[in-house]
């Protein structure tokens, strides 16, 4: 079981470097294991050539058992604590996802209510205010956020998103970066126009009724 979870979270670092989500060494992800610790990719090393012997492991705590995991833990570990049906984190750096936090730094959650099949698959995405890389802020300014939320915009950062399974995990932040590129798209050609009151009413208790995992 445990080996299967090791190579979701080596596959899913690298599909998401094959989609431009990633960059060098950057981003962090994390499987909850079956023995209650945390495998987590580590510092430096970028997620296309991770092997399964540079995992990181630690507990709930912090502590560290193996390996250097990434200076970001914080955000990995405050998800785990809070949530525990999380079993994997994903944080990466969709481009589009980011400039909208740059250019429209007044927004508190990404402008989706014109798409149902976002409303359906992710609920609101909200913005999650900075915090300064590597602080305790990382996690502490997720807390409000959860368990609603699954997928968030990190101000100035980056996307995150948790699930009960890498697959979900990774699928979030796919997803993100499309949903802020035809929200970009639709900026350009005069701003995106959100759906009736009584549409997004129904399409919320239908997301209800679905459940809320990202899909």
């Amino acid at each position: 079981m445990s080996d299967a979870l090791l190579d979701a979270l080596l596959d899913a670092g690298r599909r998401l470097h094959a989609a431009g989500l990633l960059a060098a060494s950057d981003g962090n992800l994390s499987v909850r294991l079956p023995n209650g610790l945390i495998a987590m990719t580590p510092s430096g090393v970028p997620k296309s050539r991770l092997r399964r012997e540079d995992l990181a492991h630690l507990t709930l705590e912090g502590e560290v058992v193996a390996g250097r995991p990434s200076s970001e833990r914080a955000m990995h570990l405050a998800i785990y604590r809070a949530v525990p049906q999380a079993r994997a984190v994903v944080h990466a750096h969709p481009p589009t996802a980011i400039a909208w936090t740059l250019a429209r730094p007044e927004l508190q959650e990404l402008p989706s209510a014109g798409l149902p099949e976002v409303i359906l698959a992710a609920g609101r995405i909200p913005i999650v205010p900075m915090a300064l890389p590597g602080t305790e802020a990382m996690g502490t300014n997720l807390l409000p956020y959860l368990p609603a939320h699954r997928l968030l915009v990190l101000a100035r950062h980056g996307g995150l998103c948790w699930g009960e399974s890498m697959d979900e995990a990774a699928g979030g932040l796919e997803r993100l970066e499309q949903v802020a590129e035809i929200l970009w798209k639709a900026e350009t050609l005069g701003g995106a126009k959100p759906l009736p009151d009584s549409d997004l009413a129904e399409l919320r208790a239908l997301r209800t009724k679905l459940g809320p995992r990202v899909i």
